[in-house]
């Protein structure tokens, strides 16, 4: 197992240049879209709503997951959660279905638990898994500034390679699970630092502070705050860069995933409380929306 990190391009020539199908055209994976079509790769693109995918305007959009699949040489799914993952594998002209000698990324935030029964359909199939979910917003994926998180078998991850570091920077962090276990830990400490800048943002004007100055101490202590002044110090959400609803699912899948380890987490386990209460009135609004019951 490696864990360097890797930022270096492949090379994007006409010939061996390799076909990518990205199954899911949501926020992020319009940005992994983009990002690849702009390095000049071939992407074949699929989408549960297939407008939306057209929209993008850019690569072939194919009517199923298989069609997707047939035509490429790698493919990366980037969707919602388990269930979107195992219907878009599995279902009705399913992905796994043409999987034969393809090699699948699986960049959902979905947890681990589904990986080794999908990773056992996608060897059954003759292709192959790695998970490598991502750290970073869609503003950063396409901008090559995220960091993914792979996990798989050594030779899977360097065939991964050529594609994942066109996209951002890239670290090996064990094999298949290692990437989605560490990607609920970055999401969990996420929630408890916006959390806390929310409470503290609001505790310090109350104290009679002005608004930038507080932003200004807090956004030096956490500097991925700075992303989110809007949320915090203006109380205005949108547009949405991490839905509220994303972030309870993740919490949730974070929550089940210590429990089983036997970690206490008393800082997430109040942070998923707090998450879960807004996200029942503003689950489509960015995370900062955390910040609304404190104003």
């Amino acid at each position: 197992m490696s864990t360097t990190e890797s930022t270096s391009r492949p090379s994007t020539g006409a010939n061996g240049t390799p076909r990518i199908a990205i199954l899911g055209t949501g926020k992020m994976g319009s940005a992994i879209a983009g990002r690849l079509a702009d390095g000049g790769f071939k992407v074949i693109l699929w989408n549960r709503t297939r407008e939306r995918a057209e929209a993008l305007g850019i690569g072939t959009v194919a009517h199923t997951p298989a069609a997707a699949v047939g035509d490429a040489d790698v493919v990366i799914s980037s969707l919602t959660g388990p269930e979107a993952v195992r219907s878009t594998y599995l279902g009705p002209d399913g992905a796994v279905s043409a999987g034969a000698g393809k090699l699948f990324i699986e960049m959902s935030t979905a947890g681990p638990d589904m990986l080794p029964s999908l990773a056992a359909d996608v060897v059954a199939a003759g292709g192959r898994l790695v998970d490598a979910p991502i750290i970073g917003a869609p503003p950063a994926m396409q901008a090559g500034q995220a960091a993914i998180l792979v996990g798989g078998d050594d030779i899977d991850v360097d065939a991964a390679l050529p594609v994942l570091s066109a996209l951002s920077t890239v670290r090996h962090v064990g094999p298949l699970g290692s990437g989605a276990r560490l990607k609920l830990v970055a999401n969990s400490m996420l929630a408890d630092v916006v959390l806390a800048a929310a409470e503290l943002q609001v505790a310090g004007e109350r104290a009679g502070l002005q608004p930038d100055d507080v932003f200004w101490v807090l956004s030096r202590m956490a500097p991925m705050l700075a992303a989110r002044r809007n949320g915090i110090v203006e109380n205005r959400h949108e547009p949405t860069l991490f839905a509220l609803r994303d972030l309870r699912k993740d919490l949730d899948l974070a929550i089940a995933l210590f429990g089983r380890s036997d970690v206490e987490a008393p800082l997430t386990l109040e942070a998923r409380h707090l998450v879960a209460a807004a996200a029942t009135k503003y689950g489509d609004e960015d995370i900062t929306a955390v910040a609304r019951p404190y104003r």
